[in-house]
């Protein structure tokens, strides 16, 4: 690979492409900026207009992961910032808003991308909530896969809402629904954790809402505690630091329901030809929002039908 990328018109220098980040994989920095400019046009509206936050591992997935949020002095102008209120000051995130961005993220040994659930302008109202099933053990993706259908049943079947679906990357599955943007993240919450206990006591034997991961007792864990101001998901079509390059994917719902699916066919060297072959899942989400009134109304009076 070069020693320099150019990419929307933006030339992005590159160092070192021949280091190993997967050694077991063989995968190394020229891979991983080459996958995010391959993939750049499909994840890119799923980060505009979104801080993220950048893991980095610049010695490799068997190296120190530094997880940082707030923007260094020395990347390039052209890379968008956005500025983020904490309790004690604030912080300036990146905004993805091109593929050079990408790319320069990569080169900095960027291979996991985790985004607000808000946009700028009005981060404190969530556009999006979120659901991780989360399985109690690296072999209980079936458990994730069983979970998620039982969701939707639970979202789109007794709800009337549309969920969509996407691989996590790791053992798990992410659910996403749209919002209107309006109200607050402890609403968006306040619905995700509701929606997540009636679902556990439909299913006690084998899902909880506990957080205490000692008081799960091997059961798969509905995560909502993501729907938070300033809180971060693995952004779709990101790589995770994992051995294997998985990518954090979306996928139909269809095959979510196929004895077979497996996340493991989701890899760096893998997704670019399959999203190449294929419409994007989640096309239409925008146009499937709720207001977080609606679905609390909606779910309230589920759970008052005896």
């Amino acid at each position: 690979m070069a020693e320099r990328l150019t990419v929307g018109g933006i030339t992005v220098e590159l160092s070192h492409p021949g280091k190993d980040l997967f050694p077991d994989a063989g995968i190394t920095k020229g891979d991983l900026i080459a996958y995010y400019r391959d993939v750049a046009d499909r994840m890119l509206p799923y980060l505009r207009d979104r801080p993220l936050a950048m893991a980095r591992y610049p010695d490799g997935i068997d190296g120190q992961r530094i997880f940082q949020k707030n923007v260094p002095d020395y990347f390039p102008g052209w890379i968008r910032r956005a500025e983020v209120k904490k309790q004690d000051g604030v912080l300036h995130h990146v905004i993805c808003d091109k593929p050079a961005t990408l790319v320069y993220l990569a080169n900095q040994a960027c291979i996991e991308l985790h985004v607000f659930l808000s946009r700028t302008g009005m981060l404190q109202e969530p556009d999006q909530v979120v659901f991780d099933l989360d399985p109690p053990d690296a072999g209980g993706f079936g458990l994730a896969r069983r979970a998620a259908l039982l969701l939707r049943d639970l979202l789109e079947g007794d709800l009337g809402i549309t969920p969509y679906v996407k691989t996590t990357g790791g053992k798990g599955l992410h659910v996403h629904l749209a919002l209107n943007r309006g109200s607050g993240f402890d609403e968006a919450r306040g619905f995700a954790r509701d929606a997540a206990n009636l679902l556990a006591s439909r299913n006690p034997d084998w899902m909880t809402t506990e957080q205490r991961v000692q008081h799960r007792g091997g059961r798969l864990y509905l995560d909502i505690m993501r729907n938070a101001y300033a809180q971060t998901v693995a952004a779709p079509y990101t790589v995770r630091a994992r051995p294997g390059a998985h990518v954090a994917t979306p996928v139909r719902w269809q095959e979510v329901e196929d004895d077979g699916f497996t996340p493991a066919r989701f890899t760096l060297r893998t997704v670019p030809d399959i999203i190449a072959g294929r419409d994007d899942p989640w096309t239409g989400m925008t146009r499937h929002r709720y207001s977080t009134a609606a679905l609390r109304s909606r779910l309230g009076r589920l759970r008052d039908v005896p």
